[in-house]
This record gives structure tokens, C-alpha cells and sequence, in this order.
């Protein structure tokens, strides 16, 4: 029932569907129903709640259990959001394995561990898949699914298309892979925006707006690929234009960096002046960044039905 949790549950209820959130302790539960009660009440008077359900008729969908037998009982669907850690993520999975049926789908919402070390060994593992969403999931639609190398092709195609009817942008990987492909991405950028910062080319604060007010703002609505295929005559072209100038500056990257040392005293001193490490400035900014991603959504969706 932490963030992520509470957040999956506010979008399964969105899209209509009855929701049980376990936690080991009642207080826990206690306080994230408070917080999605708050949540939802704010949206709704924002007019940024998803779904076609008033806020009172979602929250009348979202209950709370601290057994987790009950709080599995006719599940068909079943969301793990424990922290990090594989050997807390493989025992309530273990738990799990013994008290399910054989057509729930154990779904989980790692961001890096490799499904072949969490779900290796269970009696269900054709049932078990990774379902890894983007933080905040309410405010940001794309869910990585990923499967087991024994998970059965419908436990995918199943994870894929509720995905699809709660209002989410599911992508599916045909094979596992260390990092799955959002955060392989993320932190090539990250590696090469360290480098660039390190060896003194850019300020960290105008490394961040070369992402926020250059490539972000195409890739907000197109991906790299898309973006090849109109800066030139398709695709084809632009390898045919561009492919030495790439390849004679990715021959330039550096080695991974250590992320240590004056580079985070750089970084860290720069965006603590814009930003200070004070929990009620981080809320705010946080807040700030949930309600751009929020009108940025309603914009995308706008422009998809015009």
C-alpha cells in the first residue's frame, strides 16, 4: 500500500474494477486509503479524474485486507508492489504460488529484476509475468510487460489487453532483459548527461533544458524512431544521410561513469540551488511535476481524438 500500490489501485479502480489492497499492517492501510480518498477528491475537483466513475463510486471499489489469503480471494488479477528487494518480492510470491488458482495472473511491478529470478521455480510460472510501470503510474500510462521464459503467451496477451481497458499504454518485451527497455534508455541518458556534466562541456542545469525544452518536447508524442523517420525521407534516408555522423560521435562516448566523486558534488550543488533537499520543497516540485504530467496527459488526449 505504499505509492505505487496506492496508485495501481486508483487506476484498476478507474477503469471499474474492484480493488483489494493488502498491507501487513491496518495503520498502513489506514493511511493510504486517507491519501487516495484525498487523492481522488482533488482530481475530481480539478477535472483531471480518470474513468467515467465519480471519485465516492471508485473509492467504494477500493477495500483493505491485512490477510493475504483474503485479500486474494477471487482474484483474477494480482499486483505486487513490494520495495526492491528480490528476497522479499520471491517469498510473497512463494506465499502466493501456494494459495492461487490456475488462472490468476501473478503480476509484478519490478522496474529491474529479471522475471527468470523471481518467479523461477513456482508451481504457477506460466501465470507470473512482470508488469513494470512508469512512477507515477496514474499520471503516466506506460507499462512495460515482460514475461518468465515459461510464462504461457496468454498470460501475456491477458496483461496486455486489461492493461489496455484501464486506460494504460502497455508494451510488450519478447524476451527479458537487464533494466527491461525504459530504464536502458533512461540511463543511456543519464550516462551520457553525466559525462557531459563531468568533463565540464555543460551546466547541469542547462544539460536538464537541452531534455526538457529540446528533445523532450518531441519526445513527449513521438519516439526516437519516429522522430529518424520525419527528420529525413523515412528511416532509410536518414541512415543514409546520418549514419557516419552518429557513429563517429557514439565512437566519442565515454566509459560508464562511476557516478561518484566531484561529478554528484556538481550535480547535487546545482540542482539543490534550484531545488533545496527539503521534504516540503521536494513535495511541492513534486506536485508541481505530477500536475504538468497531468495536463500534458489531457493535452496528448486531446490531440489523439482531434
Amino acid at each position: 500500500s505504499g505509492l505505487i500500490g496506492r496508485s495501481w489501485a486508483m487506476v484498476f479502480a478507474a477503469g471499474g474494477f474492484r480493488v483489494k489492497l493488502y498491507d501487513i499492517a491496518q495503520e498502513q492501510l489506514t493511511t493510504a486509503l486517507e491519501n487516495i480518498r484525498k487523492q481522488m477528491k482533488e482530481m475530481e475537483k480539478s477535472g483531471v479524474l480518470k474513468g467515467a466513475l465519480s471519485a465516492e463510486q471508485q473509492l467504494a471499489l477500493i477495500s483493505v485486507s491485512t490477510d493475504l489469503k483474503a485479500a486474494v480471494e477471487g482474484a483474477t488479477f494480482i499486483q505486487e508492489c513490494t520495495p526492491e528487494n528480490l528476497e522479499l518480492k520471491k517469498k510473497i510470491f512463494g506465499q502466493l504460488d501456494l494459495i492461487v488458482g490456475d488462472s490468476v495472473i501473478l503480476s509484478s511491478s519490478t522496474s529491474c529484476l529479471l522475471p527468470s529470478k523471481l518467479f523461477t521455480g513456482l508451481k504457477h510460472v506460466k501465470q507470473c509475468i512482470v508488469s513494470h510501470p512508469v512512477n507515477p503510474p496514474y499520471f503516466v500510462p506506460l507499462v512495460e510487460i515482460v514475461p518468465h521464459p515459461e510464462t504461457d503467451p496468454s498470460t501475456t496477451e491477458r496483461t496486455y489487453a486489461l492493461m489496455k481497458k484501464i486506460g494504460q499504454s502497455p508494451v510488450k518485451l519478447n524476451r527479458e532483459i537487464e533494466g527491461f527497455v525504459l530504464n536502458r534508455l533512461q540511463y543511456a541518458v543519464i550516462s551520457e548527461a553525466w559525462r557531459l556534466v563531468g568533463e565540464g562541456v555543460i551546466s547541469p542545469t542547462d544539460l536538464d533544458l537541452v531534455m526538457s525544452d529540446g528533445l523532450g518536447m518531441r519526445y513527449a508524442f513521438i519516439g526516437p524512431l519516429e522522430t529518424m523517420h520525419l527528420n529525413a525521407e523515412g528511416v532509410s534516408s536518414y541512415c543514409e544521410r546520418y549514419a557516419e555522423g552518429m557513429k563517429l560521435v557514439l565512437n566519442s562516448f565515454g566509459p560508464v561513469p562511476e557516478f561518484s566523486g566531484e561529478t554528484v558534488q556538481k550535480v547535487n550543488q546545482a540542482l539543490s540551488e534550484k531545488i533545496p533537499v527539503v521534504p516540503k520543497v521536494l513535495d511541492a516540485r513534486r506536485k508541481w511535476r505530477d500536475e504538468c504530467l497531468i495536463g500534458l496527459a489531457k493535452l496528448k488526449t486531446q490531440m489523439k481524438s482531434d
